[in-house]
This record gives C-alpha cells, structure tokens and sequence, in this order.
C-alpha cells in the first residue's frame, strides 16, 4: 500500500497508517498570515485543535515541505478561518498552487494585519506563542488575541473532510 516506516522497532505502512488517521473527522480551515512584504498568505488545513482556554490557545501544524513553512515560522500572527459547509470551493482554491489565492475574496484585517475571512464559521486572530518539532511537521500554537464565531442560530453547516474527501456533518440533538 504506501512505504514502510520503522517506529518503536515496529514497521508501519505509511500509506496504512495514512488511511487510519483519515478515519477522524476534522473541520477544515485557512491559516492566513502576511509575507515579509505584507503580501496575505494562505492555506487549507484541517489540523486545528484548542489547547487552552486559560491562556486562550489553539494549535495547528504544516508539513516542513510546504513552500509557505518559512513565511508562517517567521510571521507574528496568524489566523485560523473555520469554513461553512458553502466554503468548499475556497477551501479547494487554498489548497492549490494558484497565482493569487485571495484574488475576489472577501476578507478583512485582523491583530496584526492577517487576513480574516468573511462568511467563515469562526475565526481566531493569534499572536504566535510556540513552535515544536512534530517530525515531517511543524506544530505551530498561537494565543487567541481575538475570535469572531458564527450565531448559534447560524444554520450553516461546517466543512467536514473525512476518509480524505469532504463529508457532511449530520447535527444531532442530545438524548
């Protein structure tokens, strides 16, 4: 299936091992910063985590190999933008390598000048606090200067990518 990889003295099928943690459902996101010359930057992921609420902290990471890696290890502030179910194709322009990734769309300042984008779930302006070795990865936590959520009676749906393609997320109520 995929290359072999040695962890622990156990060998692991990278490819297997891809397939099982694909198997967790995320929400997918844009990480948005600026560039040394204040050009806005960004990307689609979907490693995104809450850390803390005392400081208020979250978590991303990025492959080392992404050619935005030096941009994001130097910049002071990012933002996470959580997409709406109707982002699919925003989601799709971030992810690929296109001249202007925010050519037409629709997006404001935030702390410290990154781009936030309009219409998106939740958002989360971060100072960048830490950044950690996560192997092939770099782990990047931010503390949460400011965030902007959706209304709770928002009846948008979130942007779910499951078992490596979107999915939808079924709202259910407490038993």
């Amino acid at each position: 299936m995929g290359n072999k990889i040695i962890s622990d003295g156990n060998e692991l099928d990278t490819g297997a091992f891809r397939t099982a943690l694909g198997q967790f459902a995320t929400g997918v996101t844009i990480v948005t910063t600026r560039d040394a010359t204040g050009a806005p930057i960004g990307l689609t992921a979907n490693s995104f985590n809450s850390v803390s609420l005392d400081p208020p902290l979250i978590l991303w990471s990025l492959a080392r190999k992404s050619i935005n890696l030096a941009v994001f290890e130097a910049s002071p502030h990012f933002a996470i933008n959580i997409l709406a179910a109707d982002q699919k194709l925003l989601s799709d322009r971030f992810a690929r390598p296109v001249a202007d990734r925010f050519e037409s769309v629709d997006w404001c300042e935030g702390a410290g000048g990154v781009p936030v984008i309009e219409g998106s779930l939740a958002s989360f302006e971060c100072a960048a606090h830490r950044q950690l070795d996560g192997g092939d990865h770099v782990i990047f936590l931010g503390r949460v200067l400011r965030f902007r959520a959706a209304a709770a009676e928002n009846d948008k749906e979130p942007l779910v990518y499951y078992a490596g393609r979107y999915a939808k997320a079924d709202r259910q109520t407490a038993a």
